[in-house]
């Protein structure tokens, strides 16, 4: 069978074979510390199942609106109203199975060979992997650590040319933490403005904020028609195997969008859409709570990592992800995070699984218990003395 050309530029996730090669170790009775999953390991709120059984009894199992329900698509956009001041028409929501056929959708919709897009590195891999599956030119934007892994304002400018069409943004970001503030998000919006660029903002983690209020680019004046903001139901409310998502878009987009769904999943299941309206209507306690106790689990993390010497990393403002800086265990970042693994039991990933400005760092997920990140700080102490001998 000979595969098409444009499959070799598709790329993967690495946090899905790190996990795989854990389960492998566990199953022969290596006990394995897991900080590579990038979910919540908290369970799906009760009165979000229990919607989706009322759903489920009441017979909602067949096709729906491919662009999604009428009733959840509403009250996202009362979402965006109560919360950001946006004032969204219930028409330029689009729901899918996840946030990640957004990306997909939207990507496959705008882009052809020749055009650009700007986009962070270190990255969630999938930007990239889609950027190049289209044929487009992937343009990374270095996030630096003595920058706090924020935008440098002047390289993006320097970087948008009249072939620029979309530039990408996360905020909370994946891997590092790291949060765009104000004036970060209204220099993009003007860029975006003064060159006509549309915004991809992938706001997944938009809950999960330890200081201040997370900015939504949408927000400003005239940027809701110039961009495409994704989020979704896995983060906030522990629902990663749900697959539930959405976008608010431009009205342009909805029609092609909308058809690229119909050609490949043709709708959402509308149970777990029921699912949805009730997360979003129900209470928020569940998620203040998640929040609080990811805090913790940050400070924990970061203050044990830093007290390790030849290691170090910043405390993240968003998301449950730790960035950390092993440059100094001269060894690249690969071969630490495969030592940390098979010889100390502790799965991580990569860096450098996060893009080519990645290299030099490790990338830990705090989404697991106290008495977890313990046990994980404790064998990686031991691994860096190993490492450094």
């Amino acid at each position: 069978m000979r595969l098409s050309r444009k499959m070799s530029r598709l790329g993967t996730e690495t946090a899905f074979k790190v996990l795989a090669q854990a389960q492998s170790l566990e199953a022969n009775g290596v006990d394995v510390v897991h900080l590579e999953i990038g979910e919540p390991d908290f369970i799906t709120p009760k009165y979000i199942c229990e919607a989706a059984t009322d759903a489920l009894d009441k017979g909602y199992t067949h096709y729906c609106n491919s662009q999604g329900l009428l009733p959840l698509r509403t009250e996202i956009a009362k979402k965006y109203e109560k919360t950001y001041g946006i004032s969204v028409d219930p028409e330029c929501v689009v729901v899918t199975s996840g946030a990640k056929p957004i990306m997909f959708y939207s990507i496959l919709a705008l882009l052809e060979e020749g055009d650009e897009v700007i986009y962070p590195n270190p990255l969630f891999p999938i930007y990239e992997s889609m950027i190049n599956f289209t044929g487009a030119k992937a343009v990374p934007i270095q996030l630096r650590e003595e920058q706090d892994f924020r935008f440098d304002i002047a390289e993006l400018r320097a970087k948008v040319t009249p072939r620029t069409k979309l530039i990408i943004i996360n905020s909370p970001h994946n891997p590092t933490g790291s949060v765009l503030e104000t004036d970060d998000i209204l220099a993009i919006a003007d860029i975006a403005q003064k060159y006509g660029i549309t915004i991809l903002s992938d706001e997944i983690y938009e809950n999960i904020i330890y200081e201040g209020k997370h900015n939504s680019i949408a927000s400003l004046p005239g940027m809701l028609d110039r961009t495409i903001l994704i989020s979704g139901f896995s983060k906030a409310y522990a629902m990663t195997g749900w697959r539930l998502g959405y976008a608010v878009m431009p009205s342009e987009l909805i029609d092609p969008v909308v058809r690229l769904i119909v050609n490949s999943v043709s709708c959402t299941a509308p149970f777990i859409q029921y699912a949805g309206i009730e997360a979003l209507t129900g209470s928020q306690d569940s998620v203040r709570k998640m929040v609080d106790e990811f805090r913790k689990r940050r400070d924990l993390i970061v203050d044990g990592l830093n007290a390790i010497a030849g290691i170090s990393c910043l405390r993240p403002k968003g998301a449950f992800y730790v960035f950390l800086n092993v440059k100094k265990l001269g060894t690249d970042c690969r071969q630490v995070a495969n030592f940390l693994l098979n010889e100390a039991g502790v799965a991580t990933l990569a860096g450098a699984d996060f893009g080519m400005y990645g290299e030099g760092y490790i990338r830990l997920s705090y989404a697991t218990s106290l008495e977890n990140l313990k046990k994980g700080l404790d064998r990686i102490k031991a691994a860096v003395v190993k490492i450094t001998a």
